[in-house]
């Protein structure tokens, strides 16, 4: 069965999952950082108040990407469009991170 929902819709979805997610979010003089834990290393999502960089953990746009049949680029930006919504700021630039060991 095919279901059409609006872009809107959809967007609410992940938005749902990325709150259900719990990121703690640490506010530093400069940038916004959304982590799992406190004791995390690496931030899922940073956000640079003074430049509105949005700095966004690759591995965390391949899991809504897979998690809801989405290309990469499409995931990335409903992630830019939640931080957005959820600090009620501009992103004005998105970089994507991959962390590696070593």
């Amino acid at each position: 069965m095919k279901y059409l929902i609006t872009e809107s819709q959809f967007d609410n979805a992940i938005f749902r999952y990325l709150v259900n997610q719990d990121f703690i979010q640490i506010d530093d003089n400069d940038s916004i950082y959304f982590v799992n834990s406190e004791d995390d290393e690496y931030a899922q999502i940073r956000y640079d108040k003074s430049d509105g960089w949005c700095l966004i953990y690759n591995n965390l746009i391949e899991e809504i990407s897979s998690f809801f049949s989405l290309g990469l680029s499409d995931s990335e930006k409903v992630i830019v469009r939640w931080v957005e919504n959820t600090l009620q700021v501009e992103v004005k630039y998105t970089w994507t991170l991959q962390y590696t060991n070593g």
